[in-house]
């Protein structure tokens, strides 16, 4: 037996008096793959992480540290489920709080928790699916390139970029964009319930909100910060337990400790950089929705 359990079984002493533990996980950033240099929220990323956060045996509480513009719904789905799942299983209840946005997937993550908490200034809800593209057939054509695409069934591809845009390409995507957005509406109303007091019509548009708005909607529970809200619910010597990622370097980038990175390593480096500024084009994109 090690001196930590051994002293928490005397019934004297200081550390009869510690505090009950609440673990914290943080969900910041895109959701979804980002590239080497700028790791998204994945379930593949996120799973240990998770899975720490639930492990201690006797903890009050896990709190969702939330900070997303959203990003894939497949993603936010998966990290959300497996939340709930341990949380169910842990039977540990989940607290989300909200910084400067819970907005789309970034919400859908927030409703994995049984209360959320937000800012006044949080941006949250973006309960709608969005897609986004380009057309350059027309550019193309005025310097005389020829689109040259070539397939094996009609509707293989139907939203090319450097093609005339097709009727059938539109409502295909539209009708997907519908099933998503459909669970998306599931899943709030499964996870908030009778707490929502907005009308769908108005919850589920895409609209967002700030702190305020939001909570008469019904999509949060409360106005207030983590060490606030927590410290109320379970007392002055609250412990926050921090759930951290790798932060060596060479851990994050892929590198082993017991070899050299070599050139290979090196060379798949630099073959991420276009990846990588094409990433954060997209993420800074994502934010800005927001005007953040």
């Amino acid at each position: 037996m090690n001196m930590t359990k051994l002293l928490a079984k005397l019934p004297f002493g200081p550390w009869r008096d510690a505090g009950p533990i609440v673990s914290v996980l943080r969900l910041s950033g895109v959701i979804g793959q980002a590239g080497a240099f700028r790791q998204g929220l994945t379930m593949s990323s996120m799973a240990g992480l998770i899975e720490r956060a639930f492990a201690p045996k006797k903890q009050a509480a896990v709190a969702l540290v939330v900070n997303s513009p959203g990003g894939s719904p497949v993603q936010s789905a998966l990290i959300a489920k497996r939340i709930r799942d341990l949380a169910t299983e842990k039977k540990v209840p989940v607290f989300a709080f909200c910084e400067d946005a819970a907005a789309s997937g970034g919400y859908w993550l927030a409703c994995a928790a049984d209360e959320i908490w937000a800012d006044e200034s949080s941006i949250l809800g973006s309960i709608g699916v969005v897609s986004s593209g380009f057309g350059a057939h027309d550019f193309i054509q005025r310097y005389g390139i020829e689109r040259r695409l070539y397939t094996a069934g009609d509707k293989k591809v139907i939203l090319d970029p450097f093609s005339p845009e097709r009727e059938d390409g539109v409502a295909h995507l539209k009708a997907i964009q519908a099933e998503i957005h459909d669970a998306f509406k599931a899943m709030v109303r499964d996870r908030r319930g009778a707490r929502l007091s907005g009308a769908e019509e108005e919850l589920f548009s895409g609209a967002f909100w700030a702190g305020r708005r939001a909570l008469e909607l019904g999509l949060i529970d409360g106005i207030g910060d983590l060490r606030s809200v927590l410290r109320g619910r379970f007392g002055e010597k609250l412990r926050l337990r921090v759930v951290q990622e790798d932060r060596r370097w060479f851990r994050r980038m892929g590198f082993r400790v017991d070899a050299p990175a070599g050139t290979a390593a090196l060379d798949r480096m630099a073959a991420d950089l276009p990846a990588a500024a094409l990433a954060a084009v997209e993420e800074r994109t994502l934010w800005s929705r927001y005007g953040l």
